[in-house]
């Protein structure tokens, strides 16, 4: 490549890489930094821990526990096998400035008092609903902390450390949107849901692929890192060829 080219191409200039890539990757899915330290200073895994107890005032608004892996909230349609080759219909609306998906069949069919979604169905669409959901509610300061209180699974090594570490999202200048979704696997109880999405910065912008590992636990779709040094596997991406194209 020519220096010329090194010159015009945005993707060599530091000032981009940082706004667009380390952003979009660490403050966006900043969830991640916590769980990564938490892992590198006790590489033995704690026991894990219950989620916080529940003090709203109006606990018929939130979520709870459900005998046997029924729908949370009562949401129907559960599908245990299969896999989508197209995009699932969806209204999107936006959290800040990005976008997210919602469905009346497929979720999120519930907002708590601390105004994170959550609930979505137990099947393929709903899978990919709660991983598109995820990435956009971790971007947000307004409901990270309470989200990932609720979203990360209680099977998750050192998961009341994560819970210590994480802090809530940071507001930035770098934009996203989610742009294309792939199924990697689908059983019923675990689903493995890979996330596209453009960040954009400084006029620029750049692909970024996120994996979810999610299980099926206490009634809704939960992060289950199966990785507790690389939890999303987060890796730049070219473009969104082999994706499912999907966003507002």
């Amino acid at each position: 490549m020519t220096t010329e080219d090194n010159e015009q191409s945005p993707f060599t200039k530091p000032g981009f890489i940082i706004a667009a890539v380390v952003v979009f990757l660490i403050v966006v899915l900043g969830v991640i930094i916590g769980f990564v330290n938490a892992n590198r200073n006790d590489p033995e895994p704690a026991p894990s821990s219950s989620s916080p107890t529940n003090t709203s005032a109006a606990p018929t608004t939130e979520p709870s526990a459900v005998a046997g892996g029924a729908s949370v909230c009562g949401l129907g349609g559960e599908v245990l096998s299969g896999s989508l080759t197209t995009a699932p219909e969806a209204k999107w609306e936006y959290l800040g400035t990005t976008a997210y998906p919602t469905s009346s069949k497929f979720g999120p069919a519930e907002k708590s008092d601390e105004k994170y979604r959550y609930c979505f169905q137990h099947s393929p669409e709903g899978a990919v609903f709660a991983a598109g959901n995820a990435l956009v509610q971790g971007s947000s300061p307004e409901v990270s902390g309470p989200w990932i209180e609720y979203f990360l699974s209680t099977e998750t090594p050192n998961r009341s450390d994560l819970l210590t570490e994480v802090s809530s999202g940071t507001s930035t200048e770098t934009r996203m949107g989610i742009s294309g979704f792939k199924i990697l696997e689908y059983d019923g109880e675990t689903a493995r849901i890979d996330i596209a999405a453009k960040a954009v910065g400084n006029g620029n912008s750049v692909y970024a692929s996120a994996v979810y590992d999610l299980v099926w636990e206490d009634g809704d779709w939960k992060l289950l890192p199966q990785n507790p040094t690389d939890p999303l596997r987060i890796a730049q991406i070219p473009d969104v060829s082999g994706y499912i194209a999907w966003g507002e």
